[in-house]
């Protein structure tokens, strides 16, 4: 399984973080049906450039000049992150990390057998791989492929947009296998290459990579919809040419995470990153649990309140399987066990539907909700299905309980015991406002938080 990574000039925002969730997801739910996953993940720490039209700056040097460091501070600086993002997300890391830099000269190599085929074409500025030469060129647009942009912006306006000509270039599709320096410019990462000293293209990278790495075809190739019209394109064109075989097997993708009506991007300036979402002191599961609530190819749409929903739903959660964990006891009944045995089946069915959390999660608060089941059931299959949700169920332990609360429901205790009622019920209202409850049982009071 190959799945694209980050371009490590600036922060991963949240809207990135959704497609992280859902690849690891995928990863969760097929070593839950007893596969062995060798994931691949690619650090971008050169050659993707401002804009998917082959222009603009790369935005690792445009990163270093911001910062005033060098591309590799920055690069080291922006990964480290990332993988702190990753694990603030309970996001189980790949197999594998590959830098682009670690693959230049197996980059440069498929470069030359592109070119041996007859595939490319140098031009001032790079050396270009010729679209019109591939028959099947964009098989991933679906009903959107034009033939080849013959008739412009009137064949498919969205993916027009997005690869604007370049001087030079034969036809619009036409993408930069390596981009040479230009002259009198004098760039942190460039490397010596038969077409001259340069770096390599963004979707070049990813073909090297994977194959390198997974052979071909590989099984499960993953990124976000916005990967489609382009830089997965461009994989599958390159592959196809080079080793007249499909680069990948399968192609899933994640749709957009939406705020405002539109989506979360850093040209538009909206975004929001997890850093963000701790510094309020909100937990970072709150935003997992908030994205299994969305199917993965569906857009969800984040707003603060629905982060503080996912977030109360969560601590829910947490206080139930708490309690569940201190009363839980052994379980006769046959009639439990083959329940609890179709909640299990059920969930299955759920998650291997195309990876339906929503569903799932659902499924199981039914089960937590439900009479039949006892305590010791619901705790071991919560236990079970956040093997896929991550929630990190198995880590929750009863918070002490303050004091001041401890002291307050011993009082209500006494009055209660004396008959006193009406102070009693005064002192209920006094702990539910400071955010813990009183559950009356036989063998006494028992204080838990809200």
């Amino acid at each position: 399984m190959y799945t694209c990574g980050p371009t490590v000039y600036w922060f991963a925002h949240i809207g990135n973080l959704r497609t992280y969730l859902f690849e690891e997801i995928l990863k969760r739910v097929l070593g839950y049906n007893g596969y062995k996953v060798k994931h691949i993940m690619n650090i971008t720490d050169v050659g993707h450039l401002t804009s998917d039209a082959d222009t603009g700056e790369d935005k690792l040097e445009k990163g270093a000049k911001r910062e005033k460091k060098t591309v590799w501070e920055v690069a080291k600086f922006y990964t480290s992150a990332f993988k702190n993002d990753l694990a603030n997300l309970n996001i189980k890391e790949p197999t594998c990390w590959i830098k682009a830099t670690d693959t230049i000269k197996e980059q440069i190599d498929l470069i030359k057998v592109l070119e041996k085929k007859g595939f490319t074409y140098q031009i001032e500025d790079g050396v270009y791989f010729d679209t019109s030469k591939l028959k099947n060129y964009g098989v991933l647009w679906g009903n959107k492929k034009p033939s080849l942009l013959k008739a412009g912006a009137r064949a498919c306006p969205e993916i027009y947009r997005r690869v604007e000509m370049v001087s030079g270039k034969k036809h619009p599709t036409d993408f930069a296998l390596w981009k040479l320096t230009p002259k009198g410019v004098k760039r942190q990462m460039e490397w010596d290459s038969p077409w001259g000293k340069g770096f390599p293209g963004w979707h070049t990278e990813c073909v090297v990579m994977s194959v390198e790495n997974l052979g071909i075809p590989l099984d499960i190739h993953c990124g976000g919809i916005d990967h489609i019209q382009i830089h997965h394109t461009n994989e599958i064109a390159q592959a196809q040419a080079a080793y007249e075989k499909p680069l990948a097997n399968y192609w899933l993708h994640g749709e957009f995470l939406n705020i405002e009506g539109g989506k979360i991007s850093k040209s538009l300036g909206n975004i929001i990153t997890l850093d963000n979402l701790m510094e309020k002191g909100l937990n970072p599961l709150a935003l997992r649990y908030l994205f299994l609530t969305a199917h993965y190819r569906s857009k969800l749409d984040f707003s603060w309140q629905s982060l503080k929903a996912a977030g109360n739903a969560l601590n829910k959660l947490y206080n139930l399987i708490v309690n569940l964990k201190e009363t839980g006891g052994r379980s006769t009944k046959a009639d439990g066990i083959k329940l609890a045995e179709k909640y299990q089946k059920d969930f299955l069915g759920f998650i291997n539907n195309d990876l339906d959390m929503p569903k799932a999660l659902a499924l199981m608060w039914q089960m937590l909700n439900d009479k039949e089941l006892s305590s010791k059931e619901k705790y071991n299959l919560a236990i079970e299905m956040d093997k896929i949700f991550g929630l990190g169920l198995d880590k929750i332990k009863k918070e002490k309980t303050p004091k001041q609360i401890l002291e307050l429901a011993e009082q209500r205790e006494k009055c209660r015991k004396a008959k006193e009622w009406q102070k009693a019920d005064e002192i209920r209202k006094q702990i539910e406002e400071l955010g813990y409850e009183i559950e009356d049982t036989p063998k006494g009071p028992i204080v838990k938080k809200q």
